[in-house]
């Protein structure tokens, strides 16, 4: 573990260099961070060099389908009080931006690292990781993505036995099924605002009950686990009935929640709970995410939304009527193609505000909109859309494409 000797071979330090220069030369062309090209032409070289990079790290692994690159960047802020961190922090989460990340520093004590919901039961059988973090399941890029029972079963199969500490949502039914196969679990009640994709029972298939925040199976028994950590209100609850306050510059309640398992992760690796919150206030967003930038003399907030979950808890967030919101979709490789998760989303929430629409699937939004209700107009770019706003606030809401389109437009 940590504290070995220079762990990589010449053939490893070799790849290193390699992926770095391929990296240099993507970023030089203007092609993006050229982390997961260099990532690829390293492993391609030396197919262990995962394993290598993170023979000398204690790693903690954080994978979910929502709040996983915003997690990720609260346990390194927390765990920073340890030692020094290394994190794939712009969200590349899949072996080859993973490596990519972890060859950048040689120094790092922690490696904090966000993974792909697909790719977790391989990652972790990669780097030994201490702890994993699992927050929540729920259906996203419908067109490529298992439906969440078998990505849940996946997890299961993946991690069964074990080392590592799990931190695990108690109130995602699917992420205490997947997680019950491990030894040793640490249970955290963070809630569960979507639980459209966990109405049946992930171990037999029968309806899950739901009385109050409790959940068990009528059929097989299976049921909500006690906790050790909880979120109430604004403070984390921990083992010992302590209550500790949350201090987030991010909003909302799903940020308290990966505040709290961020909390109870980071008391795996010795970080008391007061040391690891007052940490985390030093985040003021993520990747963009939640950055208000001027642009054409308005105030816009940047927020992404990727799948009906991410829609939910990304309308609670936003400012009240009338103020002008604004959404963008677009169903390129990494949105996932399948637009049909719109028709989940609760559209009605936005009643009140102006919205304005654009995108690659503007249309297909659109089209949504008109079935919810909305008053919207569809427009054919940004500029277009913030110029028919009133000076002020106005909250944007991207899915991830389009939410990269929306920080170069802006200079964000």
């Amino acid at each position: 573990m940590a504290g070995n000797s220079d762990p990589l071979t010449p053939r490893a330090k070799l790849a290193v260099t390699a992926g770095k220069a391929v990296a240099a030369a993507s970023r030089a062309a203007g092609r993006g961070s050229g982390s997961v090209i260099g990532g690829r032409v390293a492993l391609k070289l030396d197919p262990d060099l995962l394993a290598r990079l993170a023979q000398s790290l204690d790693v903690v692994l954080v994978s979910a389908t929502n709040g996983k690159t915003t997690t990720t960047r609260l346990i390194a802020e927390a765990l920073r009080a340890a030692g020094p961190v290394v994190s794939n922090a712009l969200g590349a989460n899949m072996p080859a931006g993973i490596t990519s990340a972890l060859a950048g520093n040689s120094d790092a004590k922690f490696g904090v690292i966000e993974v792909d919901e697909k790719y977790l039961a391989g990652v972790a059988r990669d780097t030994d990781p201490k702890c994993i973090a699992l927050l929540n399941l729920s259906r996203d890029q419908l067109d490529r993505a298992a439906e969440t029972r078998m990505m849940a079963e996946a997890w299961r199969e993946g991690l069964a036995g074990t080392k590592a500490v799990i931190v695990a949502n108690c109130d995602d039914p699917l992420v205490v099924w997947a997680a019950s196969s491990s030894p040793n679990v640490i249970w955290v009640a963070v809630g569960q605002m979507w639980k459209d994709d966990a109405w049946s029972c992930p171990s037999c298939g029968g309806v899950m009950q739901r009385p109050g925040d409790d959940w068990f199976c009528g059929e097989c028994g299976f049921r909500r686990p006690t906790p050790s950590w909880a979120l109430s209100g604004d403070h984390v609850l921990d083992p010992h009935g302590s209550a500790w306050p949350i201090h987030l510059q991010l909003p909302g309640r799903a940020n308290k929640a990966n505040a709290a398992s961020s909390a109870a992760v980071a008391a795996v690796f010795g970080v008391p709970p007061q040391v690891a919150l007052e940490r985390m206030y030093q985040v003021q967003a993520v990747a963009g995410r939640y950055d208000v930038v001027q642009f054409m003399e308005r105030d816009l907030r940047l927020l992404l939304a990727k799948n009906p979950a991410g829609w939910l808890e990304t309308f609670s967030l936003i400012d009240p009527p009338p103020s002008p919101v604004i959404l963008s979709v677009n169903a390129r490789g990494a949105d996932g193609t399948d637009t049909s998760w719109l028709w989940d989303v609760d559209y009605t929430r936005l009643t009140g505000h102006p919205i304005f629409v654009l995108g690659d699937r503007k249309l297909d939004l659109a089209v949504r909109l008109e079935v919810a209700n909305q008053h919207f107009q569809v427009c054919d770019s940004l500029d277009q859309a913030v110029q028919m706003c009133p000076p002020g606030r106005i909250e944007v809401i991207a899915n991830y494409t389009a939410f990269q389109d929306l920080r170069r437009r802006v200079g964000n």
